[in-house]
Order: structure tokens, then C-alpha cells, then sequence
């Protein structure tokens, strides 16, 4: 991989050391460039049979994109607008109530949470917690789904693989994930991945994706559907929704939005995904031992893109970086500043970073 060559398709990085991808990535310049060039085709062509036509084929390519992503055909892929609408439509589908447990970890995001609560407060599920580490032991006689991420959001650690073996359905939210480690979700033996487009994918936001395994999507009931969920929007109340994936799809998706995150998928492609992974981590792993060397508390890790450390008062840390020109992110309730490490980053950020922690 040319990483330099990499670089340069991030126009923000001429300017600031960009450690936030876990928030949201670095927008390519040709990705910018291709939203413009469907607004600007809307402007002067308008928006009849051509346009919708149009939003097909860039659905089509999307679909196909991300769905190599995680590793699953098209078919088993939806297009949503972000993790957290994926988690909702999985947990809101499954007919769940009173005398039902989800299980969960003790350091998931709000993106999960939100729809966990809802399930307990308006359906009577009971929602239990337990470490991420310790979740296979912590399954009971009542769990009926385990719901937790892939690459936790606050530290980077990993949800135990032998969840691929448990005898309950696995739901995990991989915002984390998706286009920062791979993922291969028949591997990681999951029912349901919900994942971003704008984070390590480096996409627009209001873009995500949705697998959901043919046997599991039986069991899902759907919360909304509309005009591109069904077979054949024309048949009136006969008409019936998709049977695959696309069932779950967002209600729409913008030509631009869909232009915008295929160009940053093509980026980070045409670079190859192996190369883009292995640079990320192993850089993600020399900041940990930069920060231990410099005297900073690096909190519990995997080998992941993500870095949390100790800092004496995170907030007022975090504006102070990004005064000096480093981007990054504090945790809410924890001690921490978060560094999310992506293959366009290079050591000279990293020095960046460490120089302005040591004024």
C-alpha cells in the first residue's frame, strides 16, 4: 500500500493530526466530489425517471460495497442511515417481552442502549449487564438475545469470540468495526451487524448497513415498511415486502449520501483492505506504547484501531488539543481521551499528538 498516496485523499490532514475516526472518519476528496456531482446532476437534469434510476444503481453498488465489507452477499445486506437504526429495527423485531432477558456489556454506547431501553420500558424485557469479557459465562436460562459490540467504543477491546458458539442469537453492533479490523460475519457466528458508513468507512453521515443471517431475518417481525422494502410497490395493499435483506432498508437514501460513501468505500478499496487494517492497527499499536512511555495510563486493549487513555480532566484536555491541532475525543463518564487510529494517519501525527500531551 502507498500509505503517502493514501494520505493525500484526505484533504484535512494537511492540516490537523485526525484521531477521530471512531467519531467520524476523514472525508475524501474524491468522495466530496461525487455528492457535488449528484447534486449538481439534480440541479440541471431535475429529478424524474433518470434520477430515481440513478439511486438504484448507486443502492445496487453500495449494497455490493459494504456487503464485502462484512463478508455476506448483497442479499443479506441493508442499507440504513447509521448503527443505531439497525440495532432498533433487529431489537424492536424480535417479539419479545415480559420473562425475556437481553444480555448486554457494562461499557456499551448510547447507539445500543437506546433501543435496549425501549425494550424494557415499553415491552417488559429485562435488560442484565455483566463485563464484556465475562458475557459467554453470564448467558441465563432467559437470555434470549445477547446484544453487544464487536470492538468496544470506549476501550477497544473485543467481544469474547467464543459468543460464535453460544446457543442464543448474537447481535452485535460494530461501529468499532466495519472498516477498522475485519469482520467476518459468518466467523464471528453473529445473527445481526450493524455497522456506520461515516466512521471507518469514512462516508457522509446518515449512511450504515445492516446484515442480518436468512434464518434469524425469518424470525424479525418489520417495524416500518415502505416503497423501497416492497416487491412491487405497485401491487396496492397486495403488495408484500422484499424477502431478503433489503427488507430492513432505510425508507431512502440520498443520491448524494449513497455517491458520497461509495467514493470513500472506493478509496479505502483501491488501497486494499488488508493493507488498510494491518497499517491502522499497527499504528494504533505504537501510540499505546508511545502514550506508556511518555507516563499515560493506557486503558485495556485489543488489537484494534481504537486508543483510550488517562487524562486529568478529558474535556478541557480534548479543547486544548484541538486548539494545537490534534483531533480526537473524550468518554463520557470515564477518565479518558480516545485516539482512533486510521491507515491515512502516519507517525507524524502520532509525535503530534504526544508533543502537544507533554505541554
Amino acid at each position: 500500500m502507498d500509505a503517502a498516496a493514501l494520505r493525500a485523499q484526505f484533504p484535512v490532514l494537511a492540516g490537523v493530526a485526525y484521531l477521530n475516526a471512531g467519531t467520524d472518519g476523514p472525508l475524501p476528496a474524491s468522495a466530496a466530489a461525487a455528492a457535488c456531482a449528484e447534486l449538481e446532476r439534480q440541479q440541471s437534469g431535475g429529478r424524474a425517471q433518470a434520477h430515481f434510476e440513478r439511486r438504484r444503481e448507486l443502492t445496487a453498488a453500495l449494497r455490493e460495497a459494504y456487503a464485502g465489507i462484512l463478508g455476506c452477499p448483497p442479499a443479506e445486506l441493508a442499507l440504513t442511515t447509521s448503527t443505531t437504526e439497525g440495532l432498533g429495527a433487529v431489537v424492536a423485531g424480535l417479539d419479545l417481552g415480559p420473562g425475556d432477558e437481553i444480555l448486554t456489556s457494562d461499557e456499551e454506547h448510547p447507539g445500543l442502549l437506546g433501543p435496549l431501553v425501549t425494550a424494557r420500558d415499553a415491552r417488559g424485557v429485562s435488560v442484565r449487564t455483566a463485563p464484556l469479557s465475562d458475557l459467554v459465562a453470564a448467558i441465563g436460562p432467559r437470555t434470549r438475545l445477547v446484544a453487544c459490540s464487536h470492538v468496544g467504543w470506549m476501550s477497544g477491546r473485543r467481544a469474547p469470540a467464543e459468543l460464535a458458539e453460544v446457543g442464543v442469537p448474537v447481535v452485535l453492533d460494530g461501529a468499532q468495526g466495519a472498516g477498522a479490523v475485519p469482520v467476518d460475519v459468518r466467523a464471528l457466528g453473529c445473527d445481526a451487524y450493524a455497522a456506520a458508513g461515516q466512521k471507518w468507512m469514512c462516508g457522509p453521515d446518515g449512511t450504515g448497513m445492516l446484515f442480518v443471517s436468512p434464518e434469524f431475518g425469518e424470525r424479525l417481525r418489520l417495524t416500518r415498511c415502505g416503497y423501497g422494502n416492497l416487491e412491487d410497490a405497485g401491487a396496492g395493499l397486495d403488495a408484500r415486502p422484499r424477502d431478503d435483506a433489503a427488507r430492513f432498508d432505510s425508507a431512502s437514501l440520498s443520491a448524494e449520501a449513497l455517491a458520497c460513501a461509495g467514493a470513500a468505500a472506493g478509496v479505502l478499496a483501491a488501497a486494499g483492505w488488508t493493507e488498510v487494517h494491518a497499517r491502522a492497527r499497527a499504528l494504533a499499536a505504537q501510540l499505546a506504547r508511545g502514550l506508556e512511555g511518555a507516563g499515560r495510563e493506557v486503558a485495556p486493549r485489543a488489537d484494534t484501531t481504537l486508543v483510550s487513555f488517562a487524562s486529568p480532566d478529558p474535556a478541557a484536555e480534548r479543547a486544548r488539543l484541538a486548539e494545537a491541532g490534534v483531533v480526537l475525543r473524550d468518554i463520557p463518564g470515564r477518565p479518558w481521551l480516545r485516539a482512533s487510529v486510521g491507515a491515512w494517519n502516519d507517525e507524524e501525527d502520532l509525535r503530534r499528538l504526544l508533543g502537544a500531551l507533554g505541554h
